[in-house]
């Protein structure tokens, strides 16, 4: 049997009702800098051990995952963090991995030991939370097994999309960070599927070979394979297709949903879709895998927005290409925008009940008094302080912060519900932390009061929400926390547009933050009594 015994997708809530299994699944990483081309440019990049994209870690639910990170980041060294997307974190917010918050930075040649609870089940992935580090290749899948919603013959695992830079965060970063507003909205270079795509070397600086590869995948015929589409880049919106092929999403995020049929899925930064695809052609047949960065307003901008992969059935010839018979499919979705709320019903249901708080925040951007332009919440932009993290001070009682930290205090409320208002002319992935989201309402223009499907309303972590629009939210306070609530662009979150979600004060009290927490800092606190730690942005 599975360790999860009787409790299915329909049955159990993905996010409450995990097993305890007493498994520990261990994993030791190094990170490093080191030289790859992974499309054929060569650049300085992050590695876990020696890999990028860094290795897939797999539990099964309700697993306790360890790991143990050596920051071994050198010319120049930096400090160093992971967050494990989406995960629950249920009494152990010191685990998840965000500096100025929940833990400080880990210092050049430390190490800490990262132990959680594998909840909930499906797919996700892993980054650092240091500033814009992870841009630069600090990521990896992160597989949770869990009870099925439809059934399928063959798991192919991760696939991942990531809009890729060519030139280092940091100098990326300093530019976004500045004063010149034609730098606010950086280009990518090129667009990977499970970090691999070929580039065009003509007219580059730098060393550059054509023909680097794509990345390969097999389908059986008559077979029904798993893909789990995760976007792990930094800016861009991905618009996933299959030549060909239908896809059948079964779940958004952590939640599996009523499959329903698309040819193209829509994934923001930080999202992920699981899909079943039935491979119904000839076992010699060879089709594009395609991904494509939205373009527009809307989002951010990419200079070569295309992404392609080779699906390859059993007995194709797999130093081929695909040909004439492989066809796109014609993408009429919206550029900017997950699919409509009324499509993506939850498998288990839950229904939304009246918040025990409402909140309104307007999300805009302005110029600060020295020249940057800076996003901002109701006009106040985030600045962590790497040295003391929120969770620590709350620990100790601290009732006031000060203004920059945009600590909203929602006491002991049981519930909370945020009505998003965006005044800015793009989109932004909206992420939470420790907790699910009831997704109640999105569009553009102002909220009209309506909640789509209350009895049983779209949930997940990270919603697209639109430019010159609204994205309307609720979670149950049941994971006493400071929890991170922000914009999941890499740039965007480092230009400070974030707010502290601080649920519970006198349960975090009583929380067992262990010793192991305190000295992180302290080592933290040695390494930048150096002066080698210029912090140029929020901190994340």
């Amino acid at each position: 049997g599975y360790p999860w015994g009787s409790k299915s997708p329909s049955n159990s809530d993905p996010y409450n009702d995990a097993p305890n299994t007493g498994i520990v699944r261990s994993y030791d990483f190094t990170l490093t800098r080191g030289v790859l081309s992974p499309d054929g440019f060569e650049k300085s990049t992050f590695l876990v051990n020696d890999q990028f994209p860094g290795p897939t870690i797999e539990a099964n639910w309700g697993d306790t995952i360890e790991v143990k990170v050596h920051n071994k980041i050198s010319n120049p060294e930096e400090g160093t963090t992971l967050h494990w997307h989406g995960l629950r974190q249920l009494g152990t917010e010191w685990m998840d991995g965000v500096p100025t918050v929940s833990m400080c930075p880990i210092a050049p040649g430390g190490s800490y030991t990262y132990r959680f609870r594998a909840n909930p089940y499906g797919t996700t992935w892993y980054h650092s939370h240091y500033s814009s580090q992870y841009v630069s290749g600090l990521w990896g899948p992160l597989i949770i097994h869990g009870p099925k919603n439809s059934d399928y013959d063959i798991d192919l695992g991760p696939v991942t999309l990531t809009d890729y830079y060519h030139r280092e965060y940091l100098t990326i970063l300093s530019e976004v960070m500045g004063t010149d507003g034609t730098k606010f909205r950086p280009a990518s270079d090129n667009n990977l599927i499970n970090g691999k795509m070929n580039f065009d070397c003509t007219g580059v600086t730098g060393t550059c070979k054509a023909n680097a590869g794509l990345a390969k995948f097999q389908f059986t015929s008559g077979k029904r394979h798993r893909l789990r589409l995760i976007n792990t880049g930094s800016a861009g919106i991905q618009k996933f297709s299959i030549d060909n092929h239908v896809m059948t999403v079964i779940a958004n995020d952590f939640i599996p949903v009523e499959p329903y049929d698309t040819t193209v899925v829509t994934l923001s930064v930080g999202q992920r879709t699981d899909v079943i695809v039935e491979a119904s052609n000839k076992p010699t047949d060879i089709f594009w895998m395609r991904s494509i960065l939205s373009s527009g307003e809307c989002t951010e901008p990419a200079n070569q927005p295309y992404a392609l992969a080779a699906v390859y059935y059993e007995k194709a010839n797999t130093t081929a290409a695909p040909e004439f018979k492989s066809k796109a499919y014609s993408d009429t979705s919206e550029p900017c925008a997950n699919d409509a709320l009324t499509v993506t019903v939850p498998y288990h249901k839950m229904a939304v009940t009246k918040p025990a708080t409402t909140v309104e925040v307007e999300v805009n951007f302005v110029v600060n008094a020295t020249g940057h332009l800076v996003w901002t919440m109701d006009n106040s932009t985030y600045r962590g302080d790497l040295g003391n993290p929120l969770l620590l001070l709350a620990k100790t009682g601290q009732q006031s912060y000060k203004p920059e930290l945009n600590v909203y205090d929602f006491g002991t409320n049981s519930s909370v519900r945020v009505i998003l208002n965006n005044k800015t002319p793009t989109s932004h992935p909206w992420h939470l932390h420790g907790h699910e989201m009831y997704i109640l309402a999105v569009g553009t223009g102002e909220w009209d009061g309506s909640i789509v499907n209350a009895g049983n309303p779209q949930r997940r972590d990270v919603q697209i929400m639109p430019a010159g629009g609204y994205l309307v939210v609720q979670w149950d306070s049941t994971n006493p926390g400071v929890w991170p609530f922000h914009c999941h662009i890499a740039w965007h979150l480092s230009a400070g547009l974030y707010l502290n979600v601080l649920e519970n004060t006198d349960d975090i009290k009583n929380l067992d933050i262990p010793s192991t927490a305190y000295q992180n800092c302290r080592d933290w606190a040695a390494f930048k009594g150096t002066d080698l730690v210029p912090q140029i942005d929020s901190g994340l």
